[in-house]
């Protein structure tokens, strides 16, 4: 049994997971830890529909003597490099080349990871990875007359960060390579609310806020929102970072558990073990 115990610390326990982009990696850290996933994944990412004005944004990237870049993702960054690569021409190793002149801010670790595949690195982390942290961080610069990029996540305008490198003085251009979109028939969502509300789960565990939001947009039609918030809080809600954490406690959703600085899967996984393992006479 000690064997068990150690080898698999989450035998016994069902976790849902609304994961998509990296569903199976998550899922599989899981199970060769014993625990059963119910898998959702809520949402996926594709490329922005018109391509031509995202390679027209590179292009001018390349060209117009910009100072600042701000990555608030990964994501984004990698699907700015695949359309640069699609364009063709010379327009992935221009951009590249670009990045390694401007200073570039990320917001958390991801973006991080995004520039060090190309060999480069952030000039700036924001003192959090959230909006009012990357605003924190810049608070302090002289931002009059800088011509600062911002990578968007999804379509969110992100109006709070635009606004204000506008009244710090900059010249602020935003851009948007990639969307959210449905990723699964709502009937598959509808299993995970039934889920949660029958009691089924010990855990579910968010790694970004749009799935929040999905589950909240489905739950409220299907049941009622507070019949779903009242559902979650008889398991434990994970989330992976403070966006995510944000997105839920401003839903009245208690967040249980969170990396403490680290805000990948692998962490979020140890928190999980941490709170879960092992079932008690199991």
């Amino acid at each position: 049994m000690n064997e068990i115990v150690e080898t698999q610390p989450l035998a016994g326990r069902h976790i849902a997971l609304p994961e998509s982009r990296e569903l199976d990696l998550f899922a599989d850290m899981l199970v060769i830890r014993g625990a059963r996933v119910l898998r959702c994944p809520l949402v996926s990412i594709h490329d922005a529909p018109d391509q031509d004005a995202i390679a027209g944004w590179l292009q001018g990237f390349v060209d117009e003597p910009w100072d600042d870049l701000i990555l608030l993702t990964g994501e984004g960054l990698r699907r700015l490099l695949g359309t640069a690569e699609r364009a063709g021409g010379s327009l992935r190793e221009d951009f590249i080349a670009r990045l390694g002149q401007v200073r570039k801010l990320t917001r958390g670790p991801k973006p991080g990871t995004a520039l060090r595949s190309v060999g480069l690195k952030a000039d700036l982390v924001a003192l959090e990875p959230t909006t009012e942290g990357v605003i924190r961080t810049l608070q302090q610069e002289n931002l009059q007359g800088r011509r600062v990029a911002v990578q968007l996540y999804g379509t969110e305008p992100n109006l709070p960060l635009i606004d204000f490198l506008r009244e710090a003085g900059a010249i602020a251009s935003s851009v948007a390579p990639y969307i959210y979109a449905d990723d699964v028939e709502d009937a598959r969502v509808e299993e995970l609310v039934a889920a949660i509300l029958d009691g089924q789960l010990d855990a579910v565990a968010f790694t970004s806020a749009t799935q929040v939001r999905r589950l909240f947009q489905i739950g409220r039609r299907q049941c009622g929102e507070q019949a779903l918030i009242n559902g979650l809080r008889q398991l434990k809600v994970a989330a992976v970072g403070p966006v995510v954490a944000e997105e839920l406690r401003n839903r009245d959703v208690r967040v249980d558990l969170m990396p403490e600085s680290s805000f990948f899967m692998k962490p979020l996984v140890r928190e999980l073990v941490k709170s879960l393992g092992p079932v008690p006479n199991y």
